[in-house]
């Protein structure tokens, strides 16, 4: 890819982000231990899984937990709910129990358990009310506050670049577009034209979600966006060194390979390690089970340890399977 150019530089309020790929919140999945990852392997930025805003003002302990700060990148916390007023005290709530480093409002979950309750891609129908959240978090924190959301609610109200300038003039320090709308769910394709119009629509830093999935479909996005940071999201299950991959094809630099296999299963046993952590052996080795599975996935005559795996209920089993795959696959 020729040689290396300079990093651009991004500016989120008062954070500073070398230009590269950051880690999309995701729920069940965006733990400490896999955040951590990703960071040590080239995030530049990581947010945590989705937050009730209700749920931490009412101290819920599950909630709470979720709010561990990764370290080794800027980390953001995420939260979510309708009332400006319950949303402010969240934001302070969350942030003095994690000392994030910025707060981001979740307005593009498209799942019905969040949008029947008008929260997530619901607050796209009612942009004032979305301008208050935001207005009312950005008062309340002495962080940046970013707002993540999607192309509209479905085809025929594309209303993107009205809440993106709304979210501007109320206090977002930046704001991340999701290019499918909420009806689409994960299907179809992302629309980078309507991030590429956003971006020209505001003048706080815009960040592109959805089908960045590769060092190639980076370099792709950023050209047909113009949008100063990318966010992987699914791309990324199993496979956090894409992080690297994307910096290295942003910078002009030449895209590493994947490790070998035994490096990999070394990568995820840590992950593993870090979340027993943080959550204890039993939640850990539950939660293993998907994350190890993605470890292999393409990777050949797998399938006997990806049943294995499917029944992993303590450390020992995960040493063991990493030590079988090890000997066995490459």
């Amino acid at each position: 890819m020729g040689s290396g150019r300079e990093a651009s530089i991004i500016k989120l309020g008062n954070l500073t982000l070398e230009n590269g790929a950051a880690l999309a919140p995701m729920a069940g999945v965006t733990d400490m231990a896999f955040r951590t990852v990703c960071a040590r392997l080239g995030a530049v930025m990581t947010v945590t899984e989705m937050v009730s805003s209700r749920a931490l003002v009412y101290q819920d302990k599950k909630s709470l937990s979720l709010l561990g700060k990764n370290f080794g990148c800027v980390c953001g916390v995420q939260i979510f709910g309708n009332d400006p007023a319950v949303m402010a005290d969240a934001a302070q709530l969350a942030l003095e129990a994690s000392h994030c480093d910025f707060i981001d409002i979740n307005m593009g979950c498209p799942m019905p358990k969040i949008t029947n309750n008008g929260d997530g891609a619901a607050l796209m129908r009612d942009v004032p009310l979305a301008g208050r959240i935001i207005r009312a978090v950005a008062d309340a924190v002495p962080v940046p506050v970013t707002v993540k959301t999607r192309k509209g609610w479905d085809k025929g109200s594309v209303n993107v670049t009205e809440l993106a300038r709304c979210a501007q003039d109320n206090g977002a320090a930046a704001i991340t577009v999701h290019g499918r709308t909420k009806t689409m769910l994960y299907s179809g394709t992302a629309d980078w034209d309507v991030i590429r119009q956003v971006k020209q629509a505001v003048q706080i830093p815009v960040i592109s979600n959805g089908d960045v999935d590769s060092a190639e479909s980076a370099l792709r996005c950023r050209d047909r966006t113009g949008a100063d940071l990318l966010m992987v999201g699914r791309a990324a299950f199993g496979n956090p060194w894409i992080f690297q991959q994307v910096s290295a094809a942003l910078a002009g630099q030449t895209i590493p390979n994947l490790p070998p296999l035994a490096q990999r299963v070394d990568t995820a046993v840590a992950q593993f390690e870090l979340a027993r952590q943080d959550k204890g052996e039993h939640i850990a080795c539950l939660e293993a089970r998907k994350h190890f599975a993605w470890y292999l996935r393409g990777v050949a005559y797998s399938n006997y340890y990806k049943e294995k795996i499917s029944h992993i209920s303590t450390m020992e089993d995960i040493y063991d399977i990493a030590k079988g795959i090890r000997r066995d696959l490459r």
